[in-house]
Formats: structure tokens, C-alpha cells, sequence
């Protein structure tokens, strides 16, 4: 029998990544594809003005905006992304992100061997 390595999304089917999650009013709203030791797939849906506050991460992670428009602090830096955009906030390093408009993204994080 085969493990299943992925869950929260069909396998040999074309998708559109932005419509895997859905808005909710006032609410961060998350998927997870994937998440063991070495990599975590999650998508996000943010309403306008929700965030995730500074933190830091022991891996590297690539946020590929999706839809709308985020605001991206790596250390002192702001970025905005806009759907399409990608960018990598490298692990130790504090990152956040803000809806300055309803926003999707799909987060990719490499952790260390």
C-alpha cells in the first residue's frame, strides 16, 4: 500500500492553486499540503488587514503570491507582492506578512539536513 504523502488536495488532476483556499471575513485561512521534517506546503488566504506577525523560521521560505496584494518585512526590509511576485525570506532572519487587500499565497519552507 502506498503512503500518502500529500493531503488536503487531489493528485494527477490539473489544479489553479488559488482556488484550493477561500476567503473568510476578518480571518487568516490555512491549508496544509505538506509538512514533515524536511519541507512544509501550506496555502494561505488572508482577509484584507490580517497578518502574521514577526517571527523566525529555522528554514528558508518562498512566498508565491497567488492573488491580491501582501506586504512581505524580512528584517527591517518591506516588500509588496503582488500575485504572480515571488520572494524568499531567508531562515533566522524575522518576516511577516500583511493583507494590504485580500491576499492568497502559497508558502514553501526547506528546512535544514
Amino acid at each position: 500500500m502506498e503512503q500518502k504523502v500529500m493531503k488536503n488536495i487531489d493528485v494527477s488532476t490539473p489544479l489553479i492553486m488559488k482556488d484550493l483556499v477561500q476567503y473568510q471575513t476578518g480571518q487568516i485561512v490555512s491549508k496544509t499540503i505538506a509538512q514533515n521534517k524536511s519541507v512544509s506546503l501550506t496555502l494561505f488566504a488572508f482577509d484584507k488587514g490580517e497578518e502574521i506577525s514577526s517571527h523566525e523560521s529555522d528554514g528558508d521560505a518562498i512566498v508565491m503570491a497567488l492573488d491580491g496584494t501582501g506586504e512581505v518585512t524580512i528584517g527591517d526590509e518591506k516588500f509588496i507582492v503582488n500575485a504572480g511576485d515571488t520572494i524568499v525570506m531567508p531562515n533566522k532572519t524575522p518576516h511577516a506578512v500583511y493583507a494590504t487587500e485580500q491576499f492568497k499565497m502559497f508558502l514553501i519552507v526547506v528546512f535544514p539536513a
